[in-house]
């Protein structure tokens, strides 16, 4: 690990020191190390430059009654469904349905689903979030060993 040197305006400090409160780091370059990696991992992202797997929740809100939507975010998934792993529906309204989709895969291919079903028409909101996956991790058969307790 090396060690940096940073100089931080007072209200971007006393702002950073309520986000490690109230977030529960232990120290201060902890959560510069998360926000780093977030910020970095954003940026490539945004700029169309994450590559390798990851692991992502799209949430999307739309109209249900939207004409032919309901088929078209079925034909969606079912054209990438070596992504799609799960999907959660909720009704929230008369009018408005929500979905969370778990997806994993390539980076680039997960985004560009994301991106095509934010675009349908009928869909009023969408976010999808990101997380790379380690391609060094161990499979889950090397992880069988290990064993944590729930509290």
């Amino acid at each position: 690990m090396q060690r940096v040197t940073i100089t931080l305006d007072d209200d971007l400090m006393a702002e950073l020191d309520r986000m490690i409160a109230q977030h529960g780091y232990q120290n201060r370059s902890e959560a510069i190390r998360d926000f780093a990696r977030a910020g970095m991992q954003q940026a490539a992202q945004d700029a169309g430059q994450a590559g390798g797997d990851c692991v992502a929740a799209l949430v999307y809100v739309y109209d249900h009654a939207a004409r032919d939507l309901s088929s078209r975010l079925v034909n969606n998934f079912h054209d990438h469904h070596d992504l799609a792993m799960a999907t959660l529906h909720v009704h929230l309204d008369n009018d408005n349905c929500m979905e969370i989709t778990a997806l994993k895969g390539k980076t680039s291919e997960v985004q560009h689903l994301a991106e095509h079903v934010i675009a349908e028409r009928g869909v009023r909101y969408g976010r999808v979030v990101m997380i790379p996956t380690d391609p060094g991790a161990k499979s889950s058969a090397a992880r069988k060993k290990h064993t944590h307790r729930h509290t």
